[in-house]
């Protein structure tokens, strides 16, 4: 599944912006960065997506009210925050010719009343199937962090080894932004199912795979800030790394740069398996949302980091947001959408292209 286009009204800062994630031949790009500076509605664009999914299709908060000019010119339903976001299914359904259009509910995508019949019937299909796996999304928040916490493994099959496509991302509330957890459950049960399943209890699912995806692609982004991934403590169950000196630390001891760099490969890995148990994550379709992707790395690692993350995980479409300049400028300049809050223009202006380089 990747995401081609998606349209917010009246979400944020935005009144009516469609924002492009395909090419010019509608094939979805696997890289868009969206730049920006603080207020601009990156965090917003991104919560939007992420709630308006085969699976997962939520009303949007009310934004603002309108002034009462507005409100008298205005249709009923134009006074309401929507979303619609086209879809192509992919890997999840390889037959179907078009995308598939979610709409936040109770909104309109199309002014013909059958057509928008089917459209809804059709989301309400795909709604069904996504519950039965696949459809995998994942939003890492701008308010991550990582407390220091022992490991702690129980009942896989309810939590480290289950996709929920129902589930609501919090990118906007550190409280729900702890993901030191999340991260060491997948490091460690990657390489404990891959252990047993070399004893023969494999059961149709690949781990394996998810141990060599697992370590390969956290090894390949922990090294951007100089350590390498070791694998597990024997005794503790802690993930184990190794520093450029040849010093093994803990997960918890790494510096918050290289745990960021982590979870930027263990969460995506896990989510791809958990979601498609039977393919090699590497090999899986999906779509990542990391929100502002640059905080707590070093300059040199900003201008790297989106190669080392479409390198690592190939098929994965990655939609980041950013304030680096460097991150932005690593990009190639159809990748890149710039949101700026012109002093003319009340909203924020959406510019693509050439045009995100010189606003």
């Amino acid at each position: 599944m990747y995401l081609l286009r998606a349209r917010l009204v009246g979400i944020g800062p935005f009144e009516d912006v469609s924002f492009p994630f395909c090419d010019e031949e509608g094939r979805a790009r696997l890289v868009t960065v969206i730049h920006g500076g603080g207020g601009v509605g990156k965090t917003s664009l991104l919560a939007a997506i992420s709630a308006t999914r085969p699976g997962h299709s939520v009303v949007q908060q009310v934004r603002p009210p309108l002034l009462k000019s507005e409100r008298d010119e205005a249709e009923p339903d134009e006074t309401l925050p929507r979303v619609v976001c086209d879809w192509a299914l992919g890997q999840d359904d390889p037959t179907r010719p078009h995308a598939l259009s979610v709409a936040t509910p109770t909104s309109r995508v199309h002014g013909d009343d059958e057509l928008e019949a089917f459209r809804r019937r059709e989301q309400a299909m795909f709604d069904r199937q996504a519950r039965e796996g696949g459809f995998a999304l994942l939003a890492l928040p701008s308010t991550r962090w990582f407390s220091r916490q022992p490991i702690a493994i129980h009942a896989p099959a309810q939590s480290v080894a289950r996709y929920d496509v129902r589930a609501t991302a919090a990118l906007d509330d550190a409280t729900r932004s702890d993901l030191a957890r999340e991260t060491k459950q997948a490091l460690a049960y990657a390489a404990i199912g891959a252990a047993l399943a070399r004893a023969g209890s494999e059961r149709g699912r690949a781990f394996d795979a998810l141990g060599d995806a697992m370590r390969s692609v956290v090894d390949a982004l922990a090294s951007l800030s100089g350590f390498s991934y070791l694998g597990l403590d024997a005794f503790s169950l802690e993930p184990i790394f190794a520093g450029s000196g040849g010093r093994t630390l803990p997960f918890d001891a790494l510096p918050t740069r290289a745990r960021h760099l982590v979870a930027f490969g263990a969460l995506p890995v896990r989510m791809l398996w958990a979601a498609y148990p039977a393919r090699d994550p590497r090999e899986s379709e999906g779509v990542v949302l990391i929100d502002e992707i640059d905080v707590h790395q070093d300059p040199g690692v900003q201008g790297v980091l989106v190669a080392a993350l479409r390198s690592a995980l190939p098929r994965v479409q990655w939609l980041v947001t950013t304030t680096s300049p460097a991150v932005a400028g690593s990009s190639d300049t159809r990748s890149v959408l710039a949101l700026r809050r012109l002093p003319e223009f009340d909203r924020v202006q959406l510019f693509i292209g050439s045009e995100a380089r010189t606003h």
